[in-house]
């Protein structure tokens, strides 16, 4: 009974914050600018985060000296820059870092 309440819960907590932005901004309400900016802005540094918070571990004065995690960085980025897909950048670069460390390093 527990575990079906806590599905129930964020069931309705995952739905709240999907609708939400539609109810507050309806299609007869201007979306405020600072919610633009936001919108525009937050995507990118919150990848930009994500790249530091991975890479604060990462001994680049140890074997293997960070090789593994910057070539999977570059993998990502040149992949992305070729096809400007997000997810096949990302999933082929993590598939290239796990096959790195369990292989080669």
């Amino acid at each position: 009974m527990y575990n079906i309440m806590m599905i129930a819960v964020m069931a309705l907590v995952t739905m709240s914050t999907r609708f939400l932005p539609f109810l507050i901004f309806g299609q007869k309400r201007k979306t405020p600018e600072i919610i633009v900016y936001l919108g525009k802005v937050l995507p990118c540094a919150i990848m930009g985060m994500l790249v530091i918070y991975c890479l604060k571990d990462v001994s680049f004065l140890q074997a293997p000296y960070g090789i593994p995690e910057l070539l999977g960085i570059v993998v990502v980025a040149a992949l992305h820059l070729w096809k400007r897909q997000s997810l096949l950048s990302i999933g082929v670069g993590t598939v290239f870092y796990m096959v790195l460390v369990q292989f080669v390093f």
